[in-house]
């Protein structure tokens, strides 16, 4: 994968580390408003072994209204601004489904868009990736952030995942976008039966052929399994984070770095042997 002129290799499982600049975000909302904070953060995730930062502006979480692209870049801008300027190496993905963040974002020196929507809210998103050319986080959603939760329904989930990949591919692909990263979209329009069974047969998702990201941090599909809350899914997380890596993960998009990075190190290990 090609980013800002490096290649990143992800044959060895890279880490995401999440920065919400949002006040309503399911875990940390409202976490992240002073600069001095954030780039402590970030330092500490860099410290760690975090390999990206993804930063978002915009709440997707279940019931989350959506906001204008004006109002995510007056939020994203100056914080990208800051960490790009003390930590001029640093990759940073932007999550967003706006193509004028994206666009203005990378002008700035971001390196890659993550859209939840896979270019469904945004209709100029593909083309404006294609005239970018950055790597692409293409991720499955069954309707939007505001209803996807209500009585999702598919007759064969990994079957009809697959089947939007596909789709979307064959889209980006006659743009000339070819560093697209898969991300099957864990929480967003699925019930917890349906999560778990995208995660155990993660492997099958593009075929084999493309990268996956697996986004399971703290979601409600650890909270609702053991009867727990975000703040106390740390220890299911990193149990499903193994299995994510088990079953094809190239990228794990994470709250917490250093225990991931503990987790891929064993793993890694585990592989070996």
């Amino acid at each position: 994968m090609q980013c800002k002129g490096k290649l990143i290799d992800l044959s060895r499982p890279k880490i995401m580390g999440i920065m919400n600049l949002t006040p309503d975000s399911f875990y940390d909302g409202g976490k992240n408003t002073e600069i001095k904070e954030i780039l402590q953060k970030t330092e500490h995730m860099l410290f760690h072994g975090m390999d990206i930062l993804d930063i978002g502006g915009q709440t997707t979480r279940p019931g989350a209204n959506r906001i204008s692209a004006d109002e995510e870049l007056s939020r994203i801008m100056p914080v990208l601004t800051e960490i790009l300027h003390n930590f001029p190496e640093i990759i940073v993905s932007i999550d967003t489904f706006w193509s004028q963040v994206a666009r203005e974002t990378i002008a700035a020196g971001a390196a890659m868009i993550n859209d939840i929507s896979a270019g469904s809210i945004d209709e100029k998103m593909f083309d404006t990736i294609a005239d970018l050319q950055v790597p692409y986080i293409l991720m499955h959603m069954q309707g939007e952030p505001k209803s996807m939760q209500n009585n999702p329904e598919y007759e064969d989930v990994v079957l009809e995942v697959n089947q939007f990949f596909s789709e979307k591919i064959g889209q980006l692909k006659q743009r000339n976008i070819n560093d697209i990263i898969l991300d099957p979209g864990y929480g967003f329009g699925k019930t917890l039966e349906q999560n778990f069974t995208l995660l155990k047969n993660q492997k099958l998702l593009g075929f084999g052929e493309f990268p996956i990201l697996t986004g399971i941090s703290r979601k409600s599909m650890i909270c609702k399994a053991l009867n727990t809350n975000p703040i106390n899914a740390l220890n299911g997380t990193t149990a499903l984070h193994m299995l994510a890596l088990q079953n094809g993960a190239s990228i794990l998009r994470v709250h917490d770095v250093k225990e991931v990075a503990e987790c891929i190190k064993l793993f890694e290990m585990y592989k070996k042997v």
